[in-house]
């Protein structure tokens, strides 16, 4: 998407589109997005928000989407025969939906050199802080990391703790401690579970610099020399 670009729902002026052709064209992205793709996960999400009543500015961001995957119609998720364990990284882009303010989570797990897991996904309440959207992320792919283990364990190769990687040091700071920390008060106790998750061992946190954040991808449209960087690292080649 074009970073420059911050689509926003219609506002009565701007010329209507056939939402049905719409549609369908929004669901043939999604199933790349969600099975093979990706790099397309965040552009996808961003345009399925306006499936309702699209406008000829949302048209044209889901035509550059459809540019984008035919000028790289051969790059597929290739994997390594390394044994690279499983590693996952969570971010969030806080307040970023100009309509009603809600955040953005995006997480990916790799293993073997590629992406095995991802997701991009707009937040169901609005975050008071950058470090609350981080802790709500963070919630998200700690549930993610407890099935991938699961699912390795029926194959014999669970590790015994899965490392996930996160750019805020708050949001590390509540999961890793939970006594002096009023301002989570009012954030749902379901995402508290990570505190318990960490202090059976079935995750680890550790810090991860804003530039090296593979998530980064999933929550936020970036410059083209970022982008094309963290596709690569996804494992799209």
């Amino acid at each position: 998407m074009d970073p420059s670009v911050k689509l926003v729902k219609d506002d009565g002026y701007s010329k209507k589109v056939d939402p049905i052709q719409y549609q369908s064209m929004v669901g043939s992205l999604l199933h790349a997005a969600k099975a093979t793709r990706p790099d397309i996960a965040h552009a996808v999400g961003k345009v399925s928000k306006f499936c309702a009543a699209p406008t000829q500015a949302h048209l044209t961001a889901v035509k550059r989407i459809f540019r984008y995957i035919k000028g790289t119609i051969d790059l597929k998720l290739q994997y390594k025969p390394v044994n690279e364990k499983l590693l996952g990284y969570s971010d969030a882009d806080w307040a970023n939906d100009l309509n009603d303010r809600h955040s953005t989570t995006g997480n990916v797990f790799t293993m073997s050199g590629g992406a095995v897991s991802w997701l991009s996904q707009k937040q169901a309440k609005v975050a008071l802080s950058t470090a609350e959207a981080e802790y709500i992320a963070l919630g998200s792919a700690t549930q993610e990391a407890i099935w991938l283990k699961q699912l390795l364990a029926d194959l014999n190769t669970a590790p015994k703790k899965i490392e996930i990687l996160e750019d805020n040091q708050s949001a590390i700071a509540m999961a890793n401690n939970s006594a002096g920390h009023k301002r989570t008060k009012h954030i749902d106790i379901k995402h508290h579970f990570i505190r318990e998750a960490v202090q059976t061992g079935t995750i680890t946190l550790s810090y991860c610099p804003i530039a090296n954040m593979l998530a980064d991808v999933f929550t936020k449209q970036l410059p083209k020399t970022q982008f094309v960087n963290l596709r690569r690292r996804l494992g799209l080649n």
